[in-house]
């Protein structure tokens, strides 16, 4: 399969039926508000290396997590009980982005360069990024960001600055959207972590049909 060369000043995707094996649907363009928007709607999102040109991937299975389903563990929720927990939202987003970034270089390279934080920045600026913390006995623990349509939410990244950080607020997160009525969690690729907590495969079929009823495509 051809991966199609996006233009900027553009705002268009191919049909996502034309992606590649591995997910790759095209390259170029740009971070546009509106480019993201129209990305999202139609399950692509873009996942680069720091120099390289944007890459815009749509996998035809999707690893999801459906918000009912978020799996805790027994050691999670004995944790759970030997701490309090407090949720925020939006509390700073480019500070959490940024510590997404910087746990993730640390730990194994990132795809989140200067031109995404921006980017998601303006994303949350418009009311459609959203950064997720969870404060342990007092003390930020971790978070996550994503991009949120409609009953959809795209997770993008986590972090953990204390144990479990990170689970606390998936955890928090999914029940707070499944009493909101959101349909799924799109996880865009499989982790054995995400797997733990709930992730699991459903085809590209029934992705399409939810992502058309979530987002009023």
């Amino acid at each position: 399969m051809p991966v199609y060369r996006l233009r900027e000043g553009e705002i268009s995707f191919p049909n996502p039926i034309y992606a590649r094996r591995d997910g790759l649907l095209a390259v170029g363009g740009d971070l546009s508000v509106e480019r993201l928007l129209l990305a999202y709607t139609h399950g692509i999102f873009p996942w680069y290396d720091p120099g390289e040109e944007i890459l815009w991937w749509c996998p035809r299975e999707r690893f999801v997590i459906f918000p009912k389903e978020i799996h805790i563990s027994r050691s999670m929720k004995k944790f759970s009980k030997r701490h309090e927990f407090r949720l925020a939202l939006n509390r700073d987003f480019a500070d959490t982005i940024h510590r997404c970034r910087v746990k993730r270089e640390f730990a194994e390279g990132t795809w989140i360069t200067d031109e995404m934080e921006e980017a998601y920045c303006r994303l949350q600026e418009a009311g459609y990024a959203v950064s997720v913390e969870v404060f342990e006995d007092g003390e930020l623990a971790g978070g996550l960001y994503g991009v949120s349509i409609g009953r959809c939410f795209f997770g993008e990244s986590m972090f953990s600055e204390m144990e479990n950080g990170s689970k606390m607020a998936l955890i928090a997160w999914a029940q707070l959207l499944e009493r909101s009525d959101f349909l799924l969690i799109d996880c865009q690729f499989h982790t054995e972590h995400l797997e733990s907590m709930g992730g699991r495969y459903i085809s590209w079929e029934e992705y399409d049909r939810m992502l058309q009823e979530g987002t009023g495509r």
